[in-house]
C-alpha cells in the first residue's frame, strides 16, 4: 500500500524487518524445541547460543536472495553469518542446526498466520473504536427527526439516531467476523515437506505455536490451507462494504439539494481548485474508493485456496500484495470513518424542511390504514389515498405549490377522516412512537 494510506503502527506489521524478525523468533524458538525434546543432536547450549547470537538485516537478506533467487535459504544463511560469527575456529558450528528438518512453508506460513494476528488486532479494536462511536451519536440523535428515504424517494419519518444505530449493529457484525478469522488464521505448521513429520518432531511444532500464541495445524500439506486466509480477507472486504455503505450515506446526505449532514471541512481546507466555495465530502469518497480494493482483493483470497496437490507457490506473490494492501487500507479507511463520523456535522433544520418538502406526502401510509380501520376496503382506500397523493404530486413538479397532502384530503368527500384523525395522522412524532425499543435493544451492544 502507498504510503499516503500507510498508518503507523500497521505500516509497520507488514515491514520486512517485521517479517524477518517473526522468522528469526521461529527458527530459534524451533531450535529450542529441538534441544528441549533431545532427539537430535543439539544441545540446551547451542540453542542458548542461536539466541543470543542469532540476528539479520533486511539490507543483507536483499543482497543473499539476489543471488540465491530464494528468501528463506537467504534469509537462513544471513542468520547463519551472525550465529557463527564469533564460534572459535575448528568449533562445531551451531547454525548447522537452524531449520533442522523444517521447510520453507514452515517458517513462511507461521510466520504469515502470526503477522495476520498482529494485524488483525488493530482493525478489531478500529472496528470497536468506530462501533462506540457510532452507538454514542445514535443516542444523543435518536430524537432528532428526519425523513427516511426508500429507491431514494422520501417514504416515512425517521430518526438520524436510527442511521447511526443501524451503522453500530453492523459494525458489531464485522467485528464479530473479525474475530471468528482471528481464530481461524491463529495456527501454524512445522511440518516438513508435505505435512508428515518426516524429518520434524510434532513437539517442535506445538512448542514453537505455544510460545507464539497458535494453535497448530491439525493437517498442513506443507502449506496451511489457504480457506483460512480467504476467510480473513472475506471479513476484511465484508468490514470494507459496511464502510463504503456508510460512507455512502454520508455522501448522499451532503449533497446540497438534501445537506442534512456534512463531513468535518477543517480550517484552511479547500474543496475545488476552480470553485472556491465547494465543500466536497472528499473524505467519505476516499472511503468508497479504497473499500473497492479490499472487495476485490478478497476474490485473490479465493483464487489462492486451490493449489496444485500438496502445495505451489501461486498464492505467494498474490498473497504479499493483497494481505499488506487490504489490512492497511481497511486500517486507514476506519481511521476516516472515526473522524468522519465523530465530527459529522448535522442540520435539523434542513431535517425538517426536507420533511415537508412533498406537502405532506409522507403520511400517506397512516391516512391508508386510518381509512381502512373506519370500515372501507383497503383496494378502496387505496385508490383515494394515491389518487389525492398524484394530483398534489402533480401540483409540485408542475407549479411548485398548490393545497398540501392535507388540505387535498380535506376537500375530497371520499375521505371521511375526521379533523382529529387528520391531526394525528400528520404529526411525524405518530411514526416514531414505538421507537424506544430500537434504542433499548441498542443499549446492549458493547464494543
Amino acid at each position: 500500500m502507498i504510503e499516503r494510506y500507510t498508518r503507523p503502527e500497521m505500516g509497520k506489521i507488514w515491514s520486512l524487518e517485521n517479517k524477518f524478525a517473526i522468522w528469526q523468533e521461529i527458527e530459534v524458538l524451533a531450535c529450542e524445541a529441538q534441544a528441549e525434546i533431545g532427539e537430535c543432536g543439539i544441545t540446551k547450549e547451542e540453542a542458548a547460543w542461536i539466541r543470543e547470537h542469532a540476528d539479520f538485516t533486511v539490507d543483507e537478506v536483499d543482497e543473499i536472495e539476489a543471488v540465491t533467487n530464494h528468501d528463506v535459504i537467504a534469509f537462513t544463511t544471513c542468520l547463519a553469518r551472525y550465529i557463527d560469527a564469533d564460534v572459535p575456529e575448528g568449533d562445531p558450528k551451531p547454525s548447522r542446526w537452524v531449520h533442522f528438518g523444517m521447510t520453507s512453508s514452515d517458517l513462511g506460513d507461521t510466520a504469515l498466520c502470526y503477522q495476520i494476528t498482529q494485524a488483525l488486532d488493530i482493525v478489531i479494536e478500529d472496528v470497536r473504536s468506530l462501533g462506540r462511536i457510532c452507538k454514542r451519536r445514535a443516542m444523543e440523535e435518536q430524537d432528532t427527526v428526519c425523513v427516511g428515504r426508500t429507491h431514494g424517494i422520501h417514504a416515512e419519518p425517521m430518526t438520524i439516531g436510527m442511521k447511526f444505530a443501524s451503522w453500530t449493529w453492523a459494525l458489531k457484525r464485522a467485528e464479530q467476523r473479525l474475530l471468528d478469522a482471528r481464530k481461524v488464521i491463529a495456527v501454524g505448521a512445522i511440518s516438513g515437506a508435505v505435512g508428515s513429520y518426516s524429518n520434524i518432531d510434532p513437539r517442535v511444532e506445538a512448542y514453537v505455536c505455544e510460545h507464539l500464541g497458535l494453535e497448530p495445524d491439525p493437517l498442513s500439506t506443507q502449506v496451511i490451507s489457504r480457506d483460512r486466509h480467504a476467510q480473513v480477507l472475506s471479513a476484511l472486504a465484508c468490514g470494507a462494504a459496511t464502510l463504503e455503505q456508510i460512507a455512502t450515506e454520508v455522501r448522499a446526505l451532503q449533497k446540497t439539494d438534501t445537506l442534512e449532514a456534512e463531513e468535518p471541512f477543517a480550517q484552511g481546507q479547500k474543496g475545488s481548485s476552480a470553485m472556491p466555495h465547494k465543500r466536497n465530502p472528499i473524505t467519505a469518497e476516499r472511503v468508497c474508493g479504497l473499500a473497492r480494493v479490499i472487495k476485490a482483493n478478497a476474490q485473490v483470497g479465493f483464487d489462492d485456496v486451490a493449489l496444485w496437490h500438496e502445495r505451489d507457490i501461486s498464492h505467494s506473490g498474490a498473497e504479499r500484495v493483497v494481505m499488506p494492501d487490504s489490512f492497511t487500507a481497511f486500517d486507514y479507511i476506519c481511521s476516516k470513518m472515526e473522524w468522519i463520523l465523530d465530527g459529522l456535522v448535522l442540520y435539523p433544520a434542513n431535517s425538517a424542511a426536507n420533511l415537508d418538502r412533498t406537502r405532506g406526502l409522507i403520511f400517506s401510509s397512516k391516512v391508508l390504514l386510518a381509512l381502512v380501520e373506519s370500515g372501507i376496503t383497503r383496494e378502496d382506500a387505496y385508490a383515494i389515498v394515491q389518487r389525492d397523493a398524484m394530483k398534489v404530486w402533480d401540483d409540485i413538479q408542475q407549479a411548485g405549490d398548490g393545497p398540501t397532502y392535507r388540505e387535498t384530503l380535506e376537500a375530497d368527500p371520499d375521505c371521511t377522516l375526521t379533523k382529529e384523525q387528520l391531526d394525528h395522522i400528520f404529526d411525524p412524532r405518530g411514526f416514531l412512537q414505538r421507537k424506544d425499543v430500537i434504542f433499548e435493544r441498542l443499549q446492549a451492544v458493547k464494543f
